[in-house]
């Protein structure tokens, strides 16, 4: 369409099933440029298409175009995925693109709100890889600064307590958590019992304490099926300060013993500082070099998923980018709420193995990879989300993942009963389909065009509202339509053979593998 049009063309379903299987408004745009009614432009289009192999008709409707597929261009199509099931939905899009997700500080298990994030950049990057974008999923972890420090603060206090058996009186700010036994433990069996009660050794245990934690993270992140090609680490990027603030000449100025960089022409709310009176570099500091670092390693495309909480921060990293002589366009920030969580509808207790926040791992446990991973992706990122693990454990069709894996396992219970060969299957046609079947097949095959714009808006809920929709229709079809020991049975089938197709496809790139069969309790 757009190589037709010469231009992005909006489809629509219509509301009317009648009217065919897609809808574009295009006419209605083209008005104001042609100076020509939007009827008389969709005529003229119309007309255009009268020799096209895809579409069976283009028909004009006041102002509208009404498109329906061929019956041959289904058929081939379909064959098609079916004998390619690998490359389904797939493109060749050429873009480099570099996303930057979770960047969770090394000082303890994530939590829900780093698991909403990490549920949205992976589901993202594999979109974008299935798509055929270069694409990097990178860790950026904050490895410097107070917060590392804490960390060889709260292992003290932890193994005085609870290894030393002394009376810890506890500073306002530290961590806590179960999590933090075994790094005391272990920091004495490599320190000695010594390392728990010299404050001079601090920052010397934390910096060996953050890998430990970081494991803990990785090993968060992998159990809901998420992995990282790079991880960049703070700490290891100051070294180049001196030559980025050259870099940036003038935008960056000394006040009152402080550096700070003028933000504010670039429609920041206030001048930043980067480097303290001490003479300890600030956040922005490390995020200033990083994102030099970023532009100079040449993608096309940065994609940065933070929390909510840091919304203040774009401006200033924008300007950042745009005083290191990049352009800011380049870089795109979304945005991920926080989770409130309910259990049986009242609020989730936080774990003691926390501390004071509520696990990634305790809910994965409670409730699974799939459904954690489902209900992440399942709303817009930059939403609020609440939601009650009560509902994601129940086995019926409340529950929507269950819903979407059971469709998957009742197409392959039903080819199992059957007594045709996959061969025989294959080589059917899926031409001569009544209306119910040729609903189920276009919207089938309609998911390359979800992962597209799933992707592109940047709006990954669109791919779990459609495999809800897609299980619903196979639901509705199997109840209202006999198959096995049919005339169409082989056509049939191999148009569920598509529709599960569709559904392993679209839940392989959420991170979720498809079942094959549902145990007795599950049915």
């Amino acid at each position: 369409m757009r190589e037709k049009f010469g231009r992005e063309v909006v489809l629509e379903k219509p509301r009317e099933r009648s009217f065919g299987h897609f809808a574009t408004p295009i006419a209605f745009s083209l008005a104001k440029e042609l100076k020509q009614s939007p009827a008389k432009i969709a005529d003229e289009l119309a007309s255009s298409f009268h020799e096209s192999e895809i579409f069976s008709s283009v028909d004009p409707v006041k102002g509208y175009l009404n498109f329906r597929l061929s019956e041959n261009f289904l058929n081939e199509y379909g064959a098609w995925a079916l004998q390619n099931p690998s490359e389904f939905a797939k493109q060749e899009k050429k873009e480099k693109i570099l996303l930057e997700f979770v960047s969770a500080n090394p000082t303890g298990p994530l939590h829900i709100g780093h698991a909403r994030g990490a549920v949205y950049g992976d589901t993202l990057y594999r979109l974008a890889k299935h798509l055929g974008y270069d694409i990097t999923a990178e860790y950026y972890v904050n490895d410097a600064g107070n917060q590392i420090d804490l960390l060889g603060l709260s292992i003290q206090l932890y193994g005085r307590e609870n290894i030393l058996g002394e009376s810890v009186e506890y500073p306002q700010s530290y961590y806590r958590g179960e999590y933090l036994a075994p790094l005391a433990q272990k920091a004495v069996e490599k320190f000695g019992i010594e390392i728990l009660s010299d404050e001079s050794r601090q920052k010397e245990l934390a910096l060996w304490a953050k890998d430990g934690v970081m494991e803990i993270i990785k090993k968060d992140l992998a159990d809901t099926n998420i992995f990282f090609d790079t991880f960049v680490y703070e700490s290891s990027l100051y070294y180049d300060w001196e030559r980025v603030v050259a870099k940036m000449g003038d935008s960056v100025y000394k006040k009152d013993d402080k550096l700070y960089i003028a933000s504010s022409l670039k429609g920041d709310d206030a001048d930043r500082v980067v480097v303290r009176e001490d003479g300890r570099p600030t956040y922005l500091a490390g995020d200033i070099v990083y994102h030099n670092q970023k532009f100079e390693r040449g993608y096309d495309h940065y994609i940065n998923i933070w929390g909510a909480d840091h919304h203040g921060y774009i401006p200033r990293v924008k300007a950042a980018v745009e005083f290191l002589g990049y352009d800011s366009s380049k870089l795109e920030v979304g945005l991920s709420q926080m989770v409130s969580l309910l259990k049986d509808g009242e609020p989730y207790k936080m774990s003691k193995r926390a501390g004071n926040v509520i696990l990634m791992s305790d809910i994965v446990e409670e409730i699974g990879s799939d459904a954690l991973r489902f209900i992440f992706a399942s709303k817009k990122s930059d939403t609020a989300l609440e939601f009650d693990l009560a509902e994601f454990k129940k086995q019926d069709s409340s529950n929507p993942i269950f819903y979407i894996q059971y469709a998957h396992a009742r197409i392959k219970t039903i080819i199992s009963k059957s007594d045709l060969s996959e061969d025989e299957i294959m080589s059917a046609s899926l031409k001569n389909l009544d209306e119910n079947a040729d609903i189920l097949m276009f919207d089938a095959l309609l998911l390359p065009e979800i992962v597209d714009d799933a992707f592109s808006t940047r709006q990954v809920q669109k791919l779990p509202e459609y495999l809800k929709s897609l299980a619903a229709s196979l639901h509705k079809f199997y109840y209202d339509c006999r198959i096995l020991g049919t005339e169409d049975e082989a056509k049939l089938l191999k148009l569920l053979m598509l529709v599960a197709l569709s559904l392993r496809t679209g839940l392989s790139l959420m991170g979720i593998t498809a079942k094959d069969y549902m145990s007795k309790e599950e049915e």
